[in-house]
């Protein structure tokens, strides 16, 4: 990564810090994306102290933060503007926030989960994806999940209203499907160009994502659960790995291609999603 930029979503927390302290490590320009500028700061001041003690001979390393609130269709579409007037290459985009268990509605008019997990993921991509290509060799990782397994289907009525279930599991799953198929259609529409996508399940992470599950029962779902550092080993291995370099659309889980679910391969579906997400974000 000397020499190279990169961007992560949800760097603040979790497995997205842990990514963004790897790649500062390993000498490249991150950039932190992320809703809590004092969140975002702490982190900032980890990563510098973890990451770059230990890269003096990667000159190139540095660490910034970039605003970003992935509920607010403006908000993303700031953030975007923000990095391209840096005038910055982009070979690394990561698409790792994410909520679950979470209910609501998106200031921009969406499910929760929906809204933050796919649609701010599908703008932000859309905004920066010119600047990608020209930087490329380059890749586009999303963070997934096995809960797309349990999705059964999109109800493309229920993604514009306030979430339904009490738990939220439901369209966290249906949020995860949106995931992988925009991985997969994005990696048939870059075909020719010098970028490869993936989407990956990191394994049950104890991480920030539970966040809106009332304690105690947040605690005893957390027992069990990987690191942080166990579950950003498959995300490092879709942005840095060499064979992983070679592939594009594919779905990992636990540093290997697997096949995702039926729904997840279903190229109609995925083209239709595209579709209307691309109504949707042009729409505001």
């Amino acid at each position: 990564m000397q020499g190279k930029v990169a961007l992560i979503t949800g760097a603040n927390t979790g497995i997205g810090l842990v990514t963004a302290r790897e790649l500062a490590k390993a000498g490249a320009h991150v950039f932190i994306a992320c809703r809590s500028a004092a969140k975002a700061e702490a982190a900032l001041a980890e990563i510098r102290v973890l990451g770059l003690a230990n890269a003096s001979s990667q000159p190139s390393a540095q660490v910034e933060v970039l605003a970003l609130d992935l509920s607010d269709l403006a908000s993303v579409r700031g953030a975007a503007q923000t990095f391209l007037a840096r005038g910055l290459p982009l070979h690394l985009l990561i698409n790792n926030a994410g909520m679950a268990g979470t209910r609501g509605f998106t200031k921009s008019g969406f499910e929760l989960a929906f809204g933050v997990n796919h649609i701010g993921h599908f703008l932000l991509t859309q905004l920066l994806l010119e600047r990608v290509v020209s930087s490329g060799p380059a890749r586009i990782v999303t963070v997934a999940s096995k809960a797309h397994y349990d999705a059964k289907g999109l109800d493309w009525e229920a993604v514009r209203k306030p979430t339904k279930a009490i738990t939220g599991l439901p369209e966290y799953a249906a949020s995860k499907l949106a995931n992988v198929l925009f991985s997969a259609e994005l990696a048939r529409q870059l075909t020719g160009t010098q970028v490869t996508t993936y989407s990956l399940h990191p394994g049950v992470i104890a991480s920030d994502v539970w966040r809106a599950v009332p304690w105690p029962v947040r605690s005893l779902m957390k027992l069990g659960m990987l690191s942080t550092e166990e579950g950003a080993a498959t995300t490092l291995h879709c942005a840095l790995s060499e064979q992983a370099g070679t592939q594009s659309g594919l779905y990992y889980d636990k540093c290997a291609p697997r096949e995702p679910s039926v729904l997840a391969q279903d190229k109609a579906l995925a083209a239709e999603l595209w579709k209307r997400s691309d109504a949707w974000v042009a729409a505001q």
